[in-house]
């Protein structure tokens, strides 16, 4: 076997069917596009702002710390294992069969979720550039959610067919976007720069958000904070493109921490430099639109659409890559036959050498979630918080396996090859600030309030408890059907077995 990374599918047991042709560029735009800076920041600075105020910046520096430490013990896998779907491979090599399955499980569903609601972001761009894609509706506000029900999936028909046609032409408009999104982000600092009528010192304001909260500003600052835990997930997918990248040791677990870090310090800088540009901080518009009110309002109508019409080609790539990340999940899982169906879904496409099945069944999941709550006022900050919750999940069934190898002195393995990224001494510690901050956000994303989860009438007890309950029937039902009917039929399938080794065969 090369050294590109196939040495390690045949410790998983598996042969590579998939093209390796991504490069560095096209790993890092996998990973950065699917964090998609501008996508998360525009989409729901609203709830921030509203929930917060100007203060709710410093959730941003807060959520970047903490999701640096699982970040860095990504990359210290990604080096020794970059396969697809990262999370799954990965579990199975720290733990066993059955903590793999819900950490793929988990990652799967949230990987559905977030596409639904990473793609309803467009309702909050695409009507503010032009009243023309406001189909449904006046715009006031009562239609938002049927209407953003129709633009998403317009956009998830899209991005179905680009993953089904191949990871090539996925690589291409993935890359694109990024470097537009990434150009005018910078852009954006500058032009806002220009416009300042305060100083940074507006991030200590609370606009008297602490009101109502019996722990004063902390409650409301916790539940603001999720706007800031919105945007910097998804990292690991430049792992789970592992297959399809060359040299992928070297690559993914630079792709991951760049990726990080340069969605932190570009939204950091959006956030403070938007605060200190729009013209009244006590505006309402900031807390129902957005920071898309800010840009007609600093940078005037015609500036201002032309950023937002950026702000709309990155949610198209983080869709695209977020869709493209899905599809790795439920094909590294079907090539174990871990999922119903697995020969079929693990089938790769000779032609265009990526798997069709996934792509078609993941985009028509996602359409039907947002179908089922077509009439929901509160379909944004809900299915949003529900997809974060899952993917927090799913990172701790890593992290916490990762834990209990190191303080066994079986992590990092031995034999390791030299030049790869390793924590080192720092891994203990970074490990466990990984679990204690992947925790803590979890009961905070799923705490039953009425403010995420039940914001407006009729209110009842199971729309506030909705993230416990959604989190619970799924992952308790999943399990049930892995562990009394699929595990039974778990194994790698003969397409993808890994030839064995010569001295195996004499041996037999």
């Amino acid at each position: 076997m090369s050294d590109t990374g196939d040495r390690e599918l045949g410790e998983f047991g598996y042969t590579n069917q998939l093209k390796r042709t991504l490069g560095s560029f096209h790993t890092f735009a996998a990973g950065i596009s699917y964090i998609s800076v501008l996508t998360g920041v525009f989409q729901l600075s609203y709830l921030g702002l509203s929930e917060g105020g100007p203060a709710y910046w410093w959730s941003w520096p807060a959520v970047f710390a903490g999701q640096l430490m699982v970040a860095l013990c990504f990359a210290e896998l990604a080096a020794q294992y970059p396969v697809a779907g990262s999370v799954y491979n990965w579990a199975k090599k720290l733990s066993n069969p059955h903590i793999a399955w819900m950490a793929g499980w988990m990652m799967l569903l949230a990987s559905i979720v977030s596409i639904s609601a990473t793609a309803l972001a467009y309702q909050r761009t695409l009507p503010q550039i032009t009243s023309f894609f406001q189909f449904i509706g006046d715009g006031t506000g009562t239609s938002d959610a049927a209407n953003g029900v129709l633009l998403a999936t317009v956009l998830i028909v899209f991005t179905t067919l680009v993953n089904a046609f191949g990871v090539k032409l996925m690589a291409r408009i993935n890359s694109a976007g990024v470097f537009v999104e990434l150009l005018f982000a910078v852009l954006l600092v500058v032009f806002l720069a220009f416009h300042f009528v305060r100083g940074p010192s507006v991030v200590t304001q609370t606009n008297g958000t602490e009101a109502g909260h019996s722990s004063g500003y902390l409650g409301a600052f916790l539940i603001a904070g999720i706007a800031s835990s919105y945007v910097m997930y998804g990292f690991d997918t430049a792992a789970s493109l592992g297959e399809e990248s060359l040299n992928p040791h070297r690559n993914a677990p630079k792709a991951i921490l760049r990726a990080l870090v340069a969605s932190f310090v570009l939204g950091g800088l959006i956030i403070l430099f938007a605060l200190m540009a729009v013209g009244n901080i006590t505006a309402p518009e900031l807390g129902t639109v957005g920071l898309q009110y800010v840009l007609t309002d600093a940078l005037g109508p015609a500036i201002g659409r032309v950023f937002l019409f950026v702000v709309f080609i990155a949610i198209t790539v983080c869709v695209l890559a977020v869709h493209t990340a899905a599809i790795r999940i439920a094909f590294a899982m079907a090539r174990d036959n871990a999922l119903p169906g697995g020969r079929k879904l693990a089938r790769v496409n000779k032609t265009t050498g990526t798997p069709v099945l996934p792509a078609i069944v993941i985009g028509v999941l996602a359409v039907a979630l947002l179908v089922l709550n077509i009439n929901s006022t509160q379909i944004f900050s809900a299915v949003t918080s529900l997809a974060i919750i899952l993917i927090y999940l799913s990172y701790l069934l890593v992290t916490v396996p990762m834990l209990i190898r190191r303080l066994r002195g079986r992590w990092p393995r031995e034999g390791t090859p030299a030049g790869r990224f390793s924590l080192g001494r720092w891994g203990l510690p970074v490990n466990v600030l990984a679990i204690l901050w992947g925790g803590a956000m979890t009961i905070n994303l799923a705490w039953p309030r009425t403010e995420i989860y039940n914001a407006s009438p009729p209110f009842h007890w199971y729309l506030k408890w909705i993230s416990v309950l959604f989190v619970g029937v799924f992952a308790a039902g999943g399990f049930a059907y892995y562990w009394f009917v699929q595990r039974h039929k778990v194994g790698v399938l003969a397409d993808h077995a890994a030839a064995p080794a010569p001295d195996e065969e004499v041996s037999r």
